[in-house]
């Protein structure tokens, strides 16, 4: 176990966040002794939780999937694995912490939308496409073409649905690319990747990637569709309700929490886990049961992993929920009333405080850490972690300050997210595979729960405090959270590309 390895990487991703709040917090955006309190001690946790669910990750989600992928290969069944893989999607999928988290957020600014058929919308469009995405594998069909399509579709699918629900459907394809649902999903394609190829490591390289891509497309497409549903029913009070509701709905600052906050978050934060571990344990006995036959030593390990992981994950979550998310939220309020006095110097250090939020908390999401390991594993070092990491940081920095100046300047989601999957798109026809399949991949595990909590809270908070509409006007910050990268990975790709042909020659 590599623990101390795991604490350093850690705690150099997630001390710089601490210290910009602390400075903020301390200097021009006072934010109160509690509330600082309160975020230190939710930061240790962050760093505690985020080393042990990681080593968790490594001895005991990351083999069930790989294993579990090649063996359902190796029977050449091709029905049985699209079946079992559109199921593993939903389970995973009802059960991810961050889907429920944004099923409740949803909820709480739109009374009029059912949080069960919205979770099991988003469920099987997550299933569909794990499924679409483990047949363009087996099919070995081009994953250039496979996105191009879906999301031409997918924005027609967008255009066609409620503008209130345009930013939360493309929020939704960040949520379901959680801590649990991406390293299975990875791995489950890895596995599969690596049987098809039959020991060809080029095609194995090419075809590990993409699936988390692919699946993330599935919940943004699933709620258009709900959001399309309704209107067709011309059930418009969820519009309404988001429209109304979220002007108020960040009118009580969290600074009147105490520190027991961190106590009365783990009752709910271990029920969160639990549902979020239980179907993958209920699928790990079955397939050891009837497809892996594992010995014992290896069944001991994967259990301790998945022990390393729920206590990890418990831990990581109550830091985040108790400290960092009402300290994001709290800071964008004071730093958006600041900025909502008429000042452009105060407007431009808001947009400035974004970029180093974005560059810096896109490295202590616990995906991206997984992410960046399995790269750098399976191109067998050719593609550096600290190379991954500083790109995401660039793509993600850019998606944050895009997304300050648009609650401060009040433009369409569209002016973003159309010219930037189009570039991303057009990309794909200049990028190497390998890195068109890694970008999209990255796309995903951007915008995991750090970016859902932390970045998401701050833009409410700044909304909130800029007259405009809370709710709309921040949700959309997760998309384009996990639309940058795309760019950004591909461009590394290109200039990898012509590096190599230049060494060649």
């Amino acid at each position: 176990m590599n623990l101390l390895q795991k604490f350093k990487e850690t705690v150099s991703s997630v001390v710089p966040i601490m210290a910009i709040v602390l400075i903020l917090g301390l200097t021009i955006a006072p934010l109160g002794a509690g509330t600082l309190l309160r975020f230190g001690i939710g930061g240790l946790m962050l760093i505690v939780g985020l080393t042990i669910f990681l080593q968790g990750v490594d001895i005991g989600i990351l083999p069930i999937g790989e294993r579990s992928g090649a063996a359902l290969t190796a029977k050449r069944n091709l029905p049985l694995l699209l079946g079992v893989a559109f199921a593993i999607g939903i389970m995973v999928t009802i059960a991810e912490p961050d889907v429920q988290v944004l099923a409740s957020q949803i909820k709480g600014v739109a009374p009029g939308v059912n949080k069960w058929a919205l979770v099991f919308m988003i469920a099987f469009g997550v299933g569909l496409f794990v499924m679409l995405g483990l047949l363009r594998t087996m099919l070995s069909l081009n994953l250039k073409w496979v996105l191009i399509i879906s999301y031409v579709l997918l924005f027609v699918l967008a255009f066609l649905s409620p503008k209130e629900f345009q930013g939360i459907a493309f929020d939704a394809g960040g949520a379901t690319t959680g801590p649990m649902t991406v390293p299975f999903i990875m791995a489950l394609g890895v596995g599969v990747a690596a049987v098809r190829s039959a020991g060809k490591k080029s095609a194995s390289n090419s075809d590990s990637f993409g699936l988390t891509g692919i699946a993330s497309i599935g919940p943004i497409a699933a709620v258009c569709v709900y959001g399309i549903i309704l209107k067709s029913m011309n059930n418009s009070s969820a519009a309404q309700d988001i429209a109304q509701t979220a002007e108020h709905s960040l009118s009580v600052l969290p600074s009147s929490l105490s520190l027991s906050i961190f106590a009365k978050l783990f009752p709910s934060v271990i029920k969160e886990v639990s549902l979020a571990l239980l179907p993958l344990i209920v699928m790990f006995v079955i397939f050891q049961i009837f497809l892996l036959k594992m010995p014992p030593v290896q069944v001991r390990r994967m259990i301790r992993g998945l022990v390393f992981s729920f206590i990890g994950l418990v831990i990581f979550l109550v830091g985040v929920n108790g400290g960092f998310m009402p300290a994001g939220e709290q800071l964008g309020q004071v730093l958006g009333e600041y900025a909502n006095s008429g000042s452009r110097l105060w407007s431009i250090l808001l947009v400035a405080v974004s970029l180093v939020f974005g560059a810096v908390v896109v490295c202590a999401e616990p995906a991206v850490w997984v992410l960046t390991e399995q790269v750098e594993s399976v191109s067998g070092g050719t593609i550096k972690r600290k190379v991954m990491l500083a790109s995401l940081s660039v793509g993600v920095a850019i998606s944050v300050g895009l997304s300050m100046i648009r609650i401060l300047c009040k433009f369409s989601l569209w002016y973003i997210l159309v010219p930037g999957y189009a570039l991303a798109l057009i990309l794909t026809f200049f990028c190497p595979p390998l890195f068109t399949g890694i970008a999209f991949d990255s796309g995903g595990v951007a915008s995991g729960p750090m970016t859902s909590t932390f970045i998401l809270s701050f833009m409410l908070g700044v909304a909130s405090t800029c007259g405009g509409n809370s709710a709309t006007d921040a949700f959309g910050v997760i998309a384009l959270v996990a639309m940058t990268p795309l760019i950004a990975i591909q461009i590394l790709g290109i200039i990898f590309k012509i590096k190599s042909s230049e060494a060649k020659k």
